[in-house]
């Protein structure tokens, strides 16, 4: 048995962070990436996909978000299964019956916790969310669904495992032993954003598009070949088209940054790229006109979006800027007195100046509003 696990499309994400040019490429994206995982399916030989949660960022997207879903997913030859979630719990009248009023004949809406025979002894058990947040365990609901003459059970949730070193979005908790538990040869999870293994049976398929700045492998889809005699052969596809990537570079000069931006464009597409830079470190006050300049005026335009952090980025004055530092108040005191030290030489004359090219930095920070 084959079949593609996947979840958390959040299709209808509004992106409200960013440009509108930006959040139209983004949720397009996210539209375009169903196409991507329906000729995965088809290449591979699959028959089935199983979206484990949060297919749409509502429970109440707009029509143009729901019909183009389905017309892309009604195009591929494959099943497709689709699990409520936290974001689109299954409620009466709502969504889900949206969904079914259309009769898109290969689109199986599963919003009750009944098992299910895919085919001849393969049986799928879903854990549906009826609500947002759930007190107990969705899952539990697989130890009381009768699977006649299973060869393979599998099971399809969406929530929290309960020893997360990082905690899923959701407050519905999934005991990390569901497989055993409920004998099931995979259990199919959707919840965290990212490809993870909680054990041999057990997976996190995470979005197949990205949508934040995050370290957790997103971006991906899992094809899952499974076998009453072993455990399953999981193994991730990269589907997504946007790369969201966190950087912090700690600086020593203008060449120095030059030099990193210029690996990163060859690293990646900057087009389909999202940037988190954080610049760190002591530069002099020219290069650090320059590198901003240079993020602002070219790789803000060059990359499909810059979140640029250069607080911690300090320009080092030279000695004509600080003989020429004027600052009133307090700061203005310590200043004269930082000086009068410097003056005067000593052991005391180079920690004086540090501490007056700090107070420099602080000045004109404020200065610049940064």
């Amino acid at each position: 048995m084959r079949f593609i696990h996947t979840a958390d499309w959040q299709l209808g994400k509004p992106f409200g962070r960013f440009q509108p040019e930006v959040r139209v490429a983004l949720a397009d994206a996210r539209l375009d990436v169903v196409d991507t995982i329906g000729r995965l399916a088809v290449s591979s030989g699959t028959k089935h996909v199983l979206v484990a949660g949060d297919v749409f960022d509502s429970d109440g997207p707009e029509d143009r978000v729901l019909v183009q879903a389905l017309s892309r997913m009604a195009r591929h030859t494959c099943q497709w299964w689709l699990l409520p979630g936290n974001h689109d719990a299954a409620r009466t009248g709502g969504l889900w019956d949206r969904i079914r009023s259309k009769g898109v004949h290969n689109v199986r809406v599963l919003t009750e916790p009944t098992a299910i025979e895919m085919e001849p002894g393969v049986w799928l058990l879903p854990a549906p969310l009826q609500l947002r947040h759930q007190l107990e365990d969705p899952t539990v609901a697989f130890d009381r669904m009768e699977t006649p003459g299973a060869r393979l059970r599998i099971g399809l949730g969406h929530g929290s495992i309960r020893d997360f070193s990082m905690r899923g979005e959701t407050r519905n908790q999934i005991a990390a032993d569901r497989a055993r538990q409920s004998k099931l040869d995979y259990l199919a999870l959707g919840d965290w954003h990212g490809v993870l293994q909680i054990d041999g049976r057990t997976w996190y398929a995470g979005t197949p598009e990205a949508d934040g700045f995050q370290r957790n492998d997103p971006g991906q889809v899992l094809l899952v070949e499974l076998d009453p005699q072993r455990e399953p052969v999981v193994t991730p596809h990269r589907t997504g088209k946007f790369q969201w990537l966190q950087r912090e570079w700690r600086l020593q000069d203008d060449a120095d940054f030059l030099a990193r931006w210029q690996a990163l464009q060859r690293e990646v597409d900057p087009s389909s790229t999202l940037l988190q830079l954080t610049l760190t470190g002591i530069v002099g006050l020219a290069d650090r006109v320059s590198i901003i300049g240079r993020l602002e005026s070219e790789a803000r335009h060059i990359l499909r979006y810059l979140d640029l952090r250069a607080d911690d980025l300090s320009g080092q004055p030279t000695d004509e800027d600080l003989a020429a530092l004027h600052v009133e108040g307090m700061l203005g005191v310590a200043a004269d007195k930082l000086k009068a030290k410097i003056a005067v030489g000593g052991v005391q004359a180079a920690l004086a100046k540090r501490a007056l090219e700090r107070l420099y930095v602080e000045a004109q920070r404020g200065r610049d509003g940064i």
